[in-house]
């Protein structure tokens, strides 16, 4: 656990005994710092953690003081039970008539970044040459692989340009990973409850499915581990990092873990990583994949998330499977634009790519400070919200919550959320309900939130 973790949370057990009671002046930031022998940048981390989750509260001027008991909220509880082999829906669907801040995991591109890219296509355009009378090559091409290389090299995961394939997208990337590695009638394992957008894919490349639960570090790997040794899956799909729509992020402990299960059953586990680079604290934690021994992680991201949906352009690290994988993925395409990869290159060797994330991780951990007060003072005291660590998503569970009705209600006021009901195959999930907090809470954010709060409210169910 972090430094400033471990010290919001012994502040949080100070508030529970009692012995910080509202209202109370916390102590000065450098007060804390020398207190406790931490950095101010540390002790500022631990203040947004508690703010985040309602603790306590800043006055203008004035310092931080303890919040009303009330206006804190609890986890999520993760359901427990035993995984079994089903069917995914096609009713689920990731496309939508509606377009609201709440509901499509996303976020805006602020004036600076939008002005470099700019430049950035330019460049490229200039430097395309004989590239606009051939196709791309169909593994990338190489400068974008080289600078992906030196990115995440800076954050501790090493590989090679020519072990990286360039995709349309991460969904592209797990598709093609599909194709590869299983057939249709095969079972597929993923956690529950998982992205929709997963589900669809299955569903429409006719895969079974057995869900995995969720836990506060990751997964039931204890269960993952039984159909493994059973031979009842033929591959996994799983979200590592700031899962959606969980907001957990799994443990470096479930990640290895999981890394040898996959190594030694030799069963490939497809690694959604799109979430990867929007770590708040800017310590990205490292992705499964960089425990994979023997190449049976099959490791995929994209710009997406992190930069912008528009370019479409994702990548895999298919370790073992690299020449299945590119010819498959090769037969259903020419390659991904040479232009938007070359932008995409100079973007990142810039420097200008990490300038943006650096100031997107600040506002999206501003955002988290915002939904989650602004949730903690306006939902049910039984409430319970999850707290990720980075992405773009809030995981909500309501226990007297008819969500059926409330999605039906949300439609008619054109509404953009997302149901629990769309992340599952299984009836687990009717009373939680799934927000992006991509976007600042003003505007039509805000406008959207209370009236999802009034909606809740009208949609409990009164024992």
């Amino acid at each position: 656990m972090s430094i400033y973790k471990e010290l919001a949370q012994q502040f949080i057990g100070q508030i529970q005994s009692g012995k910080l009671t509202e209202n109370a002046r916390m102590p000065s930031l450098r007060k804390l710092s020398k207190q406790h022998c931490v950095s101010v940048s540390t002790a500022v981390s631990c203040y947004q953690e508690l703010e985040s989750q309602g603790w306590i509260h800043a006055r203008p001027q004035s310092g931080y003081f303890v919040s009303s008991k009330r206006n804190a909220h609890t986890p999520p509880k993760w359901a427990h039970f035993e995984s079994h082999i089903s069917e995914p829906s096609t009713r689920v669907s990731v496309q939508s008539k509606l377009n609201g801040p709440l509901g499509v995991s996303s976020s805006d591109i602020d004036d600076k970044a939008a002005i470099e890219l700019q430049r950035s296509f330019h460049r490229a355009m200039r430097r395309m040459n004989t590239h606009q009378n051939v196709y791309p090559d169909y593994m990338g091409e190489l400068s974008l692989r080289q600078v992906l290389s030196c990115n995440f090299a800076q954050l501790g995961h090493h590989f090679h340009p020519n072990d990286l394939v360039i995709t349309s997208g991460c969904i592209s990337s797990i598709k093609t990973a599909l194709e590869v590695c299983s057939e249709a009638g095969d079972a597929i394992a993923i956690s529950s409850p998982c992205f929709s957008g997963i589900l669809e894919l299955l569903a429409r490349m006719s895969r079974k499915i057995i869900e995995i639960p969720s836990l506060n570090d990751g997964i039931d790997l204890d269960q993952l581990e039984q159909h493994f040794r059973d031979g009842n899956v033929r591959a996994g799909i799983f979200c590592t990092s700031h899962m959606n729509p969980q907001g957990i992020t799994m443990s470096a402990q479930q990640k290895q873990r999981l890394a040898k299960l996959a190594n030694h059953y030799k069963v490939p586990v497809i690694e959604d990583d799109v979430y990867l680079e929007l770590d708040y604290s800017g310590q990205c934690p490292l992705p499964a994949k960089s425990y994979d021994s023997n190449g049976y992680i099959l490791w995929c991201g994209s710009v997406s998330k992190s930069l912008s949906p528009t370019y479409r352009l994702g990548w895999c690290l298919p370790g073992r499977y690299i020449e299945d994988y590119s010819k498959t993925f090769a037969s259903g395409c020419f390659g991904v634009s040479a232009p938007v990869q070359l932008a995409l290159s100079d973007f990142i060797e810039s420097g200008q790519y990490v300038k943006h994330l650096k100031r997107k991780r600040l506002e999206l951990l501003d955002n988290r400070r915002d939904y989650l007060a602004y949730l903690a003072k306006n939902l049910p005291e039984s409430a319970q919200i999850s707290t990720p660590e980075g992405g773009l998503v809030l995981w909500l569970q309501i226990p007297e919550l008819d969500g059926i009705k409330l999605a039906e209600e949300a439609k008619d006021h054109q509404l953009d959320i997302r149901e629990g009901q769309l992340f599952s195959t299984l009836d687990l999930y009717k009373n939680c309900l799934r927000i992006n907090i991509g976007h600042p809470l003003i505007g039509q954010a805000e406008h959207d939130l209370k009236l999802l709060c009034d909606l809740i409210y009208k949609h409990l169910i009164i024992k």
